[in-house]
């Protein structure tokens, strides 16, 4: 955050570093860092740590600080997979099938019951030490890890979760960010899809798109809602066999990846919760669909650690090489958001030409035409009403009619880039050793441009001709494994 050219001030942090248990430190802290501004300033954590401690001394600061008001520790709640595992579950939100073990050998059970592999999660991962070697989420294949890993348990602070693996694969990685007043009125919303990310398949978003989808935004929007959520908030999804969408992860803080979600006159959840937190209004939203954001060191990354590489035609036309030349957060949205806390105390697939996919076929119908800026649709019948209008909730008052999306051929969208934590060499260094396993020639074509969608392609293999001029039928597809059409189950001792 030093070098960021939006940055005028910094503020040096508790002594020790936070510690949600023990906030009195942080209150003394903000209380100095108030006396030196002078005047109240707005509060946004940018980290889970920093959004649970803020939460339990917001009381005492509301003279000197404009803070999103989140009673009964709310952050602290969402933030707990095992307490989120019970939110989803009383209020029909899909989730995976989560089991709390109370013993290395139910965790072994519980293993077998879900299948291998199996997810491994702790429940408040912001208590786990830092020179344990544990990591808040962990893809366990064996019994004997998952008995290993429950004997940690004291060591870790909280306890353990097994979740059903979900596994991932092309437009199954999807995220909802929103800003909302209180109440859980929606300020500024939407959903996207991560198409590249770094680890692959499994770590942050290298590159995403916004990318409206009614299942996705309704659930984030009921989740807020009842919850009288007012802040900002990241939720992860994950789509599984059946094509339901369950929520992995609740971020009670804007993600990485929050200036992907900017219309069209740069308002991003941050400038409109800065809006209402000081009584200004809070224009309409104007555009945005179509969006994409790139993490470039991330992206590179996982472009070439992947068997295919991206084609990258979104980046190649004139308007998404103008969004990444002005890009305004190249030093103060993700960039200078992730991994790092904006509050005192914390540390600081290619796209194969050939059919459009199913759900990218399902939206483009839906969406209808794509208008330019500034044209409105020709007047006409009223369109029946069906489950996604009345699925949107508060979204639709927001913005006038239904989002209207189309596929990527049809609409790209700007592009926002970002550098990933620049003082960390991790990064850099394993890019270079992916240059050097790939080749250069590779990590040339993967430097030209941005993926327009991020999927491992398959190859196209050529089946040889046998004598009789006839050629083998495709390989059998393998079945995928039945998901439950009942609600999630939550197995507590």
């Amino acid at each position: 955050m030093g070098r960021s050219r939006y940055l005028r001030a910094t503020h040096p942090g508790p002594d020790g570093g936070l510690d949600p248990e023990a906030p009195e430190a942080l209150l003394e802290c903000l209380t100095a860092v108030s006396e030196r501004i002078g005047r109240p300033a707005v509060l946004i954590a940018m980290d889970d740590l920093s959004a649970i401690a803020v939460s339990r001394v917001a009381p005492m600061l509301t003279d000197r600080f404009r803070i999103p008001h989140q009673p009964d520790n709310l952050p602290a709640r969402v933030a707990d997979k095992a307490e989120l595992s019970r939110l989803c579950a009383r209020w029909d939100v899909p989730h995976p099938e989560t089991v709390i073990p109370a013993s290395g050998a139910e965790a072994a059970e519980a293993a077998w019951r879900l299948g291998l592999p199996v997810v491994a999660k702790w429940s408040r991962p912001w208590l786990l030490p830092a020179a344990a070697g544990l990591r808040s989420t962990t893809l366990v294949h064996g019994v004997a890890e998952v008995r290993r890993l429950y004997e940690r348990s004291a060591e870790a602070g909280s306890r353990l979760l097994l979740q059903r693996f979900l596994p991932a694969g092309p437009d199954t990685d999807w995220f909802f960010h929103g800003a909302f007043a209180r109440g859980g009125r929606p300020l500024l919303a939407g959903s996207g899809r991560k198409e590249l990310s770094w680890p692959v398949r499994t770590g942050l978003t290298a590159v995403g798109r916004w990318l409206p989808d009614p299942a996705v935004e309704e659930s984030g929007l009921r989740l807020a809602e009842r919850l009288g959520y007012q802040g900002i908030l990241d939720l992860d999804f994950r789509c599984d066999e059946r094509g339901t969408f369950r929520l992995v992860d609740f971020n009670p803080r804007p993600g990485a990846q929050f200036r992907l979600f900017t219309d069209d006159r740069g308002l991003d959840v941050v400038q409109a919760m800065y809006l209402d937190l000081t009584g200004q209004r809070v224009p309409e939203p104007v555009g945005g669909p179509g969006r994409v954001f790139v993490a470039e060191n991330y992206a590179l990354l996982a472009a070439v650690r992947g068997r295919r590489l991206p084609t990258a035609t979104a980046a190649r036309s004139a308007d998404t090489a103008a969004g990444a030349a002005a890009g305004p957060a190249a030093g103060s949205g993700a960039g200078s958001g992730a991994g790092r806390d904006a509050v005192p105390g914390g540390a600081g697939a290619a796209r194969v030409p050939g059919p459009v996919p199913p759900r990218e076929e399902r939206r483009a119908a839906e969406a209808g035409p794509v208008l330019p800026a500034g044209r409105r649709p020709e007047p006409g019948p009223p369109p029946a009403a069906g489950p996604a209008d009345g699925a949107r909730g508060p979204l639709a008052g927001r913005r006038p009619g239904p989002v209207r999306a189309a596929p990527p051929r049809e609409r790209r969208g700007r592009v926002e880039a970002a550098w990933f934590a620049p003082d960390d060499l991790g990064p850099f260094l394993a890019m270079l050793g992916a240059f050097l396993g790939r080749g250069l020639g590779k990590g040339a074509r993967a430097l030209r441009g941005v993926p327009e969608q991020g999927r491992r392609g398959a190859r196209a293999v050529r089946a040889p001709r046998q004598r009789g001029g006839e050629r083998p039928g495709p390989p059998a597809r393998r079945t995928p494994p039945e998901a439950p059409a009942e609600p999630d189950e939550l197995v507590t001792r």
